[in-house]
């Protein structure tokens, strides 16, 4: 191949997946390898046709001494050979790593793409180009494979993806080690070899070193194979999440507490929507998608089948719960939760006769009343409204939320039934029943509880006089 091909591909490559735009400044992740000398080498030399300005950085992890500090000087040298501009820092990672008990590749990991990050923003840099190739993403798949992935999992490391409003790209990434060591030779560059590399202790060397190479032996062609499982998956994964993100936007309702939909919307679902969309809603009101377990996923999708309780809620971690409240499923954060349970404090609104309107904030309700003179209808419009002999009525009235042991004379039923009774038969949610409110009057008996019952006292009749209606608008919650 000839070396100008490399950089006709590169250029449609960064076209085709819109990897930066002309006029753009790209940081360059540079360790000193093979695979990330012959990016910047590229990139350079392709920097002038894209109008593009690079930044070389390298950051020294301080793990292998005198080693570590050849390839920071190294990699100085060889932007300066290039005209590229040179960012590097010092960062003792053994002493960081005793001090955090982090997993040494994760603190890494985590000081790098901060340190990339900061450099970023300082050159007011859109992209950061990483060196993973074609090699590293057979390793990537084949390793969460063996740990237990699902789909989108086998989609491997993206060609791009953003993070901190700075998008990640890898222009290497459909090329295997072997044209890039090529590339390098042909080019006569120079680079380090990091001798951690060969250290079977790091999982992804062993699976390099090891696994790929015995699994050969019944396909040749494995690491191919596995680059074109990423490809597939990802395309699928692309899809599946567009089709999540839509239903998302079609089945969820927002607020201030979280997140909240139908039972129905989500069993219209298939599966394999039901679990992405409970993963994305988890996401949505605070919990990082690393964080969330596929059993998280499947404990909250079995909730909300028929065979399970009608009323549940189930702590899915870092302050977000879940609630089944009959057919209607919240996603919530624990503190909003609690700060709403610290307003249901009891309540109690006193109605004196002549009084035509009553605002109850805590149950967002407001309570309109008028006096009607016959001849009138005494059936009321429907459940949010009631109406009552006024001359029988014991005033003052009270409107409260209930208490314990509230009971209450049904009409059309003998004897009293129990509130708590009356909202469980009734579905109302658990969330909403100590905020409820229920029409006392001064002798204690429930006449009304708006949307869910009347009581058998005050009835109009036909001897009526005047007739005392009373309405409960609810607003929006």
């Amino acid at each position: 191949m000839k070396m100008d091909e490399w950089l006709v591909e590169l250029s449609e490559l960064a076209a085709e997946e819109q990897l930066w735009l002309p006029g753009e400044t790209i940081i360059v992740a540079v360790s000193g390898g093979p695979d990330s000398t012959a990016l910047l080498h590229m990139l350079s030399r392709l920097a002038p046709a894209e109008q593009l300005t690079l930044v070389a950085a390298h950051m020294n992890h301080g793990f292998r001494g005198e080693e570590s500090d050849r390839e920071e000087q190294a990699v100085q040298r060889f932007a300066a050979e290039l005209g590229v501009c040179y960012e590097s820092v010092y960062i003792d990672m053994p002493a960081y790593i005793e001090e955090t008990k982090m997993n040494s590749q994760a603190a890494s990991r985590e000081r790098r793409y901060a340190f990339l990050h900061k450099v970023a923003k300082k050159h007011s840099a859109s992209r950061i180009a990483l060196a993973h190739h074609a090699d590293d993403q057979a390793e990537t798949v084949l390793m969460r494979i063996l740990r237990g992935t699902g789909p989108g999992g086998l989609a491997g490391i993206p060609i791009k993806r953003s993070e901190k409003n700075v998008e990640l790209i890898r222009p290497l990434l459909r090329r295997n080690k072997a044209d890039i060591l090529h590339y390098c030779h042909q080019w006569g560059l120079a680079y380090s070899q990091d001798s951690s590399n060969g250290k079977r202790t790091y999982v992804r060397n062993a699976i390099r070193l090891d696994a790929l190479p015995y699994l050969a032996q019944f396909n040749p062609q494995l690491s191919d194979a596995l680059v074109r499982l990423s490809g597939l998956a990802a395309s699928e994964d692309d899809w599946m999440e567009r089709e999540t993100q839509a239903a998302f936007e079609r089945c969820i309702m927002i607020s201030r507490e979280g997140c909240q939909m139908t039972r129905k919307a989500l069993l219209e679902l298939h599966v394999a929507l039901q679990r992405r969309l409970i993963k994305l809603i988890l996401n949505h009101v605070g919990l990082e998608t690393s964080t969330i377990s596929f059993d998280s996923i499947e404990t909250i999708r079995q909730a909300v089948s028929d065979r399970a309780p009608t009323t549940w809620s189930f702590d899915a971690g870092s302050g977000v719960r879940f609630v089944r409240e009959y057919d209607s499923l919240h996603f919530v954060h624990a503190d909003v939760m609690a700060a709403r349970e610290q307003s249901e404090a009891d309540y109690a609104y006193v109605i004196m006769e002549g009084m035509d309107r009553l605002e109850l904030p805590q149950a967002k309700v407001v309570i309109m009343l008028d006096m009607l003179h016959p001849p009138c209808e005494g059936k009321s419009a429907d459940r949010m409204e009631s109406r009552f002999d006024a001359e029988l009525i014991q005033w003052p009235l009270t409107v409260r939320n209930r208490r314990p042991g509230d009971r209450m004379q049904v009409l059309g039923l003998n004897g009293t039934k129990k509130v708590q009774n009356m909202f469980v038969d009734d579905r109302i949610a658990p969330s909403q029943r100590n905020t409820l409110p229920l029409l006392v009057d001064a002798e204690g008996r429930i006449l009304w509880i708006p949307g869910v019952r009347r009581s058998r006292f005050a009835q109009v009749t036909g001897a009526s006089q005047r007739v005392l209606r009373i309405r409960a608008d609810f607003g929006d919650e």
